[in-house]
């Protein structure tokens, strides 16, 4: 028996290297509700993202917000952001600014609601084309 040595935490070895979207660095929980450590999120676009694919997702996030707005705490900023983002994409140079800023403020706005895939894929789409 050795005393004051213990095994050493599971947690403490490198990450599991799964990829699961978004950028988030927090621990996830699973289905049974077991922490799961050293998962990270991370999104890429790849290749150009042009103006269409982000109207296209725009589109699609408005009809999203609308079906779920009974569920959604946020909805009407929601709805004003989507509002934003049309606006700013008839005048991109005018307002780069205000694009980056929604493209970092929506996937905090959506997370954990109904809405969350296509926020995500709305603010990875504003991203990738500003870039």
């Amino acid at each position: 028996m050795m005393v004051g040595r213990r095994r050493p935490d599971p947690e403490q070895g490198q990450g599991s290297g799964i990829s699961i979207g978004g950028n988030n660095n927090a621990p996830n929980q699973n289905v049974v509700g077991q922490n799961i450590s050293h998962v990270y999120q991370s999104a890429s676009v790849q290749g150009a993202v042009d103006v269409e694919a982000v109207r296209d997702l725009l589109t699609s996030f408005r009809a999203e917000v609308e079906r779920n707005e009974a569920g959604l705490a946020s909805a009407a900023v929601l709805r004003a952001m989507a509002d934003t983002v049309d606006t700013s994409l008839a005048a991109p140079d005018a307002q780069v600014g205000v694009l980056r800023g929604i493209a970092q403020a929506l996937p905090a706005l959506v997370a954990g609601t109904v809405v969350q895939h296509g926020g995500d894929a709305l603010a990875n789409a504003i991203a990738g084309w500003l870039s």
